[in-house]
């Protein structure tokens, strides 16, 4: 008998263009994944609205987003792709959850802290609650793992708690999922501040899927470096040619060591076009695969709508589980 495979759960807000650090921090590993695991890949605009967002702009970067899913290599036969609003048992297991979940337990978020800083004129209840939102998105498929980077742990850990809590008070119903960091997974900074994660609210040092080659090559060329020449990896003292050589590696498939002897004595000025060089190759059949399927409307909304309807069938299954449980009467 086949074992059954692990089920993985993962999603990107609409809320900009997808970056460089999205895919080599996220996709690219999903596209690994997509054999071995059974995979749902969502754009999770309900999301995205936890800060305001342009209703026409919202609306193209949901389906663009889908676009560069597949052109990044993400088999829409393979893994189960929708838009989160398309089904509606998120939102509904979400006030659920909520009934489950303790203030304290948000108002300890770090990201909610972050956030509320970065928006204090907008403290929306939906930017404190969205966490619940996140445990109902990964619960209502009872998923196995959860792909995230060391800023969302704290969401997955929540989750946990909200799960045992629930399965405590009425019998095993969810199940508990894992952080799962994959060991490839490439953290990558801001080209304009490598302190800082990239990040598509920084433009300036954000290399972006769809940029042209000459704007990536001139955000390389700009990137904040040293005042040394030696292309070595020290995160702490050579922070910003660190980032560049874990771009350049994650680009090229070369080991940093590699990286390093390549470009010895070599100094800044060649091994920064170099990088961009990588970059501009390794997303130009993206780009231009993301293109030619955007202007196929009719084939994106064929993908986008059959994933809503499997996703449907699995978030009905926990959802009808889950209603009978707390005493909700049968639909």
């Amino acid at each position: 008998m086949e074992e059954k495979k692990k089920r993985i759960f993962s999603g990107i807000q609409p809320s900009g263009e997808l970056t460089l650090g999205s895919y080599m921090g996220a996709i690219k590993n999903w596209v690994a994944l997509q054999d071995e695991y059974d995979c749902l890949y969502c754009i999770v605009d309900m999301h995205a609205i936890t800060v305001r967002q342009e209703p026409a702009l919202l609306r193209k970067r949901s389906v663009n987003q889908l676009a560069q899913y597949i052109a990044c290599g993400l088999d829409p036969k393979k893994n189960i792709m929708f838009i989160q609003s398309h089904v509606p048992q998120h939102a509904e297991l979400g006030w659920v959850l909520g009934c489950y979940t303790q203030f304290g337990e948000l108002s300890r978020m770090t990201q909610f802290k972050a956030k509320a800083k970065q928006h204090a004129d907008n403290i929306t209840s939906g930017l404190f609650t969205y966490p619940v939102l996140m445990a109902a998105d990964i619960l209502l498929y009872q998923a196995d793992l959860v792909p995230v980077g060391e800023d969302q742990k704290q969401h997955v850990e929540l989750t946990r708690d909200i799960a045992q809590r629930f399965n405590g008070v009425y019998s095993d119903t969810f199940t508990l999922p894992e952080p799962f960091i994959p060991q490839m997974g490439a953290r990558v900074m801001s080209l304009g501040d490598p302190g800082n994660k990239m990040s598509k609210s920084d433009p300036d040092g954000c290399v972006f899927l769809m940029d042209k080659p000459e704007d990536i090559m001139r955000k390389f060329k700009r990137a904040v470096t040293d005042c040394e020449t030696a292309v070595k990896f020290d995160k702490v003292n050579k922070a910003g040619i660190s980032n560049l050589l874990t771009i350049y590696c994650t680009a090229t498939g070369k080991t940093i060591e590699e990286a390093e002897a390549e470009f010895e004595g070599r100094g800044y000025g060649i091994f920064k076009p170099a990088v961009g060089e990588a970059v501009v190759e390794l997303l130009r059949p993206i780009r231009e695969e993301s293109e030619r399927m955007i202007a196929d409307k009719a084939y994106l909304e064929s993908v986008y709508k059959e994933g809503a309807q499997r996703a449907q069938y699995l978030a009905n299954k926990t959802l009808s589980k889950v209603y009978r449980k707390i005493g909700f009467v049968a639909r």
